[in-house]
């Protein structure tokens, strides 16, 4: 990117609205619109105008800079995959309507790639063919489509967006490790260059697959992303990858199963309140039925929630069941329970209440409950699994100390994909013994798009963005408080001095009032202003102003572009 030419805001294509628009909801939806970032096209798609593009660069450029160091190499794949290749690995049905689908005029398949491990495992199959090639990580930085059911919150779930993907081929899990790791390092440099506070956190790994995955969520009030972290020991993870053994309270009762009458009280809240007792001492039941066509109750503890997630690796793709199916499988809502429960249902009990042994819970009769359940004697389990969603108070699952909570944004994750598409798609490699074997893959993401917004949502104010240095569309705008005369050709030449010494500066040229000005700097976020009036000149000053503290300094002229270009410096290493 060129750094010796100024920028003119009277010819700046950044059309600021005044007002924040009624569709947009999240801070860095409505400053990007307001500040002539972005404009919307349709639900979900976005043009991205002058200011958002560099920013994007610049971004991009960082992520550059952290792969290449990290050895892996930059490609591009097409945009359009071969449904045959998505069959192959077993997607084309598995990903569902969010993969956006053509026919080409010879009626054939393709998917808008909104990622491509198909395309790029395709690609190797038969280029590389002996462990001596190996290990090999390649990215590309492109447009991804997902045709989301609900685009919204701007660039944070859009319908077409930027990504960094990456992919890694290995021999060994040791050396899978090695490059996942890197990629790991890679990426939390990534987040502090840009900006951001970002916690890696263990994650679930979706549609992608894979055992082993890491999130990199930027702390943010309005991520969709719920999480918990430890401050003792530094674990962080997705609530819903988290697990861990909850501390539960043995029901009321004296030991002995007890069914009591309970009218009308078919929550939790009701029967809690009813025996006095705090929830995490009841046992919540939820049926549901199964991918299989399997009628199943889960049990957890009466405080905490069934994790989707965990249910769906369980039950395949589930779902509650509906007060038919209850009535055809002979239970009623509010009162389910382990005991008595109806042949052919399933029972499915959360880890953590293994060691429980004084249940309150439904009695599986309408207006009761038991008290003093006690598996292995009342009822039998079927299974003990992991199925609660973990939550803020929790014991951290490694040094047992209360988990806080936070919500975060999703900018990056990383993925040990291990054979899941090589060994699908017939990927091979002959290892030193001369066998043949499928590669070990690993994934790399990163939503460019997505941290752009992500950096907004972190970095403003009531009067606008806030940018860091290292991503600003540019890192001073220089603002002329005279339309024509000797402060107007004073701002004009410290803005070329500053472009000279290799800063990106905007010079504000434009013939407004002062305060119109002001505004439209503070809203575009750019880190340092520096204005020149014919007041400060007269005393051979110009005044700098630091966006992100607000302070205000006077600086001599012939020092101004040393000034910034040190703070500048090194705000960017």
């Amino acid at each position: 990117m060129s750094r010796t030419r100024v920028a003119r805001m009277s010819a700046l294509y950044a059309p600021t609205l005044k007002e924040d628009p009624a569709e947009a909801e999240l801070a860095s939806h409505k400053l990007m619109l307001r500040a002539g970032m972005i404009r919307k096209q349709a639900a979900g798609l976005y043009s991205y105008l002058p200011l958002a593009w560099r920013s994007l660069r610049k971004i991009e450029d960082i992520i550059r800079d952290e792969m290449d160091a990290a050895g892996a190499q930059e490609m591009l794949l097409p945009i359009l995959t071969d449904a045959e290749l998505w069959q192959k690995s077993g997607r084309w049905s598995a990903y569902g309507p969010e993969l956006m689908r053509v026919h080409d005029r010879h009626d054939r398949e393709f998917a808008l790639g909104p990622t491509h491990e198909e395309t790029i495992t395709d690609l190797i199959t038969n280029e590389l063919k002996s462990y001596k090639q190996l290990p090999v990580n390649l990215y590309q930085i492109q447009d991804k489509f997902r045709d989301e059911m609900r685009p919204r919150f701007g660039l944070m779930r859009g319908r077409e967006f930027i990504m960094k993907d990456g992919y890694s081929f290995n021999a060994t899990q040791e050396s899978l490790q090695e490059t996942y790791d890197a990629m790991k390092d890679a990426y939390a440099n990534i987040c502090e260059r840009c900006g951001l506070k970002a916690l890696p956190v263990v994650a679930d790994s979706g549609q992608i697959g894979g055992d082993t995955s890491v999130e990199f969520m930027a702390l943010a009030e309005a991520g969709e992303a719920a999480l918990v972290y430890c401050d003792g020991c530094g674990f962080a993870a997705d609530e819903e990858a988290a697990s861990t053994k909850v501390a539960v309270t043995e029901g009321p009762g004296d030991g002995t199963l007890q069914k009591v009458h309970t009218p009308g009280m078919g929550t939790i809240e009701a029967v809690a309140e009813f025996f006095g007792f705090p929830q995490n001492g009841t046992r919540k039941s939820l049926a549901l039925i199964a991918e299989d066509g399997t009628p199943v109750v889960c049990i957890v503890p009466g405080d905490h929630e069934l994790n989707d997630c965990k249910a769906e690796k369980l039950f395949g793709s589930y779902h509650l069941m509906t007060e038919e199916e209850l009535v055809e499988n002979g239970l009623h809502k509010g009162f389910i329970g382990p005991v008595n429960l109806p042949d052919g249902i399933r029972l499915v009990v959360d880890e953590t209440l293994r060691g429980s042994k004084q249940w309150a819970c439904g009695a599986n009769e309408v207006d009761y409950h038991f008290t003093g359940a006690c598996p292995g004697r009342d009822f039998e389990v079927d299974e003990w699994a992991d199925l609660i969603t973990v939550q803020a108070g929790d014991p951290c699952p490694h040094c047992g100390k209360p988990l806080s909570g936070a919500r975060g944004i999703e900018v990056s994750q990383v993925f040990q994909l291990g054979t899941k598409y090589s060994e699908s798609m017939g990927a091979t490699f002959t290892d030193e013994d001369g066998k043949e074997k499928p590669f070990l893959m690993g994934c790399y993401g990163v939503g460019v798009s997505r941290t752009m917004a992500a950096v907004i949502e972190q970095h403003n104010d009531e009067n606008g963005i806030i940018w860091p240095v290292s991503v600003a569309p540019y890192e001073v705008s220089v603002i002329t408080l005279d339309k024509k005369g000797d402060a107007f050709d004073e701002a004009g030449r410290i803005a070329e001095a500053l472009a000279a010494a290799g800063i990106d500066v905007v010079f504000d040229d434009r013939a407004e009032r002062p305060g119109v000005k002001f505004a439209d700097n503070d809203l575009m976020g750019f880190p340092y202003q520096v204005i020149v009036g014919k007041r400060g000149l007269a005393n051979g000053t110009v005044e700098v102003k630091e966006r992100a503290t607000g302070e205000r300094c006077d600086v001599p002229v012939e020092e101004v572009v040393c000034y910034l270009a040190e703070r500048i410096e090194a705000a960017r290493a």
